[in-house]
């Protein structure tokens, strides 16, 4: 009988443990027990992973021995993509180290590059002890015959590697979802690249032209055909979602002006790049090292003035700026010297919009203020000068020999000034209780609800070149430096055609806790005794307490 009894237990322990392993199997939950929830996946990227019906692989290439701060990247990287797989099966993933077979560095490096995965290099405080190392923080996403590249590490100007890391992990479930959402999402809205009126020729916004690509349809649009068939420019233009003004210098007429007017009030989009100074820094370049800057007229005063924003025809100097660069010398011996500039701003805001949360420094050259004015539109400032700022009136003079002059701190009082506005509501249409160009058939004086974004810079979108071809938006291949200008521009044509919501997602706060690498430093005789002595001195204590216990137990 108690044989069978044990018999009949083991059967039922077993039979138990396999119901609760299919039952597991196919339910189980997970729990976000982190402060900050930084796994729990937001709705709108819930909504991209369960759209993936096809298996989508992403090779993770952060992977080596590197810093514990990268570690760090790289453990959050693997759990945020646990999040993903746990919740639709079909994404599957890979961490790879490059330099696994010990291959030379610099040739891996060589072929990341002509990939368009630039690797890092990153400075290492350890025992301390300063050196530098490479990284490859990029993945890379593959589904069917499309590969998107996912870039894992965000630079900041002066930022240390724990800022850069705790920017980057901010940004990981956005940076993953819109990989995905490019895989397995079909392009529907449409640019329309305004031509016509001046704009930066197609050298100078390849960048982010190639760029916007991957998410919708881009093709130009002029306004030229207005004049003669007025209703049939704005139905064309209506086929568009919206427009992109990338600096236009010649003056809009009235009948140009009513159609993108009216496209605005049947609810397109726009993101106006315009200044109302004219000048630039190529013009500087002659033998006497100066030019003259002077007011722009664009005619869309009144058009702006009626949407709530005025861009002044005045000049942005600014302490916080990037610098210009200038030759010195001849032929092989031509040195290139980086001098302050303080026309150039780089840009910051305490603001965390989704368009601008988390984004380096956006690079600005001549730039003018936006003054906002009183209506019922909601306007939000996204971009500002520093607070060590002043205006300057035009026209004016500029002339290179202000590098050699040190300026006025006194002088720079006009505290920020902003430079980027976007705004959203229903607008007035600026021929309201006016005489129409031409005559327009159902012509509204409000708008739908829409929204457009305001960057008094037209140099924000443009883009160098080298050999005549396109560098990336924001690099500067003179000093080097990278600046936010590409992401930020994205962010805004993504806020304002995003209809999933996945730009919220930027706006997630994720708080990662460090060591403090000095401490360590000072404080690690004290810790190594402190875990070499302290464990033996238990045990010791232990022992003791032990022997004492067993001889007084037996001496009875």
């Amino acid at each position: 009988m108690k044989n069978n009894s044990s018999i009949k237990y083991i059967a039922f322990l077993f039979l138990g443990l396999v119901l609760i392993n299919f039952l597991a199997s196919r339910y189980h939950q997970r729990f976000d027990l982190t402060e900050d929830n930084r796994y729990t996946l937001s709705p709108a990227a819930k909504d991209i992973i369960a759209d993936v019906k096809s298996p989508v692989i992403i090779d993770v290439f952060l992977k080596g021995n590197f810093p514990s701060e990268f570690r760090r990247l790289e453990n959050e990287t693997r759990q945020m993509l646990e999040e993903f797989s746990a919740y639709n099966s079909n994404i599957r993933f890979n961490f790879i180290d490059p330099l696994e077979e010990g291959e030379d560095a610099n040739a891996i490096a060589e072929e990341f590059y002509k990939l368009g995965m630039s690797p890092a290099r990153v400075n290492v405080q350890e025992n301390g002890k300063a050196s530098e190392t490479l990284i490859f923080p990029w993945a890379t996403a593959n589904f069917n015959d499309r590969t998107v590249k996912i870039s894992l590490l965000k630079n900041t100007l002066g930022a240390t590697n724990e800022d850069r890391v705790n920017n980057s992990v901010q940004q990981l479930e956005y940076n993953f979802a819109d990989a995905l959402s490019r895989l397995v999402h079909n392009k529907e809205k449409k640019i329309a690249v305004m031509r016509g009126n001046g704009e930066l020729g197609d050298a100078y916004i390849a960048d982010f032209i190639k760029t916007v690509r991957q998410y919708y349809y881009v093709a130009p649009f002029t306004l030229d055909s207005v004049s003669k068939h007025p209703q049939r420019t704005l139905q064309e233009l209506n086929e568009f979602d919206l427009v992109l003004e990338a600096k236009p210098t010649i003056a809009y007429t009235e009948d140009e002006k009513l159609v993108l007017d009216q496209y605005l009030m049947q609810g397109g989009k726009a993101l106006w790049l315009t200044e109302n100074v004219a000048i630039e820094t190529d013009s500087l370049f002659n033998e006497l090292g100066a030019t003259l800057a002077f007011p722009r007229a664009l005619n869309l005063g009144d058009l702006f003035f009626s949407y709530g924003v005025r861009i002044n025809p005045v000049l942005i100097n600014d302490l916080y700026s990037a610098p210009i660069i200038l030759a010195q010398g001849n032929g092989s011996e031509t040195q290139f010297t980086p001098y302050p500039w303080f026309y150039s701003p780089l840009t910051s805001s305490l603001n965390t919009h989704p368009i601008i949360n988390n984004i380096e420094a956006v690079k600005f050259d001549w730039a003018n203020n936006i003054d906002t004015l009183k209506n019922g539109i909601k306007k939000t400032i996204l971009l500002t000068s520093s607070p060590r700022s002043k205006i300057e009136g035009v026209p004016r003079e500029i002339n290179l020999n202000i590098i050699s002059t040190k300026p006025d701190i006194s002088t720079y009082n006009a505290g920020e000034q902003p430079l980027a506005v976007l705004l959203e509501g229903e607008f007035k249409s600026v021929y309201k209780h006016r005489v129409k160009p031409f005559d327009l058939k159902n012509g509204l004086d409000k708008s739908v609800n829409t929204s457009m974004i305001v960057i008094s810079d037209g140099d924000v979108i443009k883009n160098q070149l080298q050999k005549g071809q396109p560098l990336e938006l924001g690099f500067d291949r003179y000093t080097g430096n990278s600046y936010g200008n590409k992401e930020f521009l994205l962010n805004a044509v993504n806020y304002l055609l995003d209809d999933s919501g996945l730009i919220d997602i930027r706006s997630k706060e994720v708080s990662i806790a460090f060591l403090n690498l000095e401490r360590i430093a000072e404080e690690r005789s004290l810790w190594q005794l402190l875990n070499v002595v302290l464990p033996i001195l238990l045990l010791s204590i232990g022992a003791f307490m032990f022997g004492y216990y067993r001889k007084k137990k037996y001496k009875k």
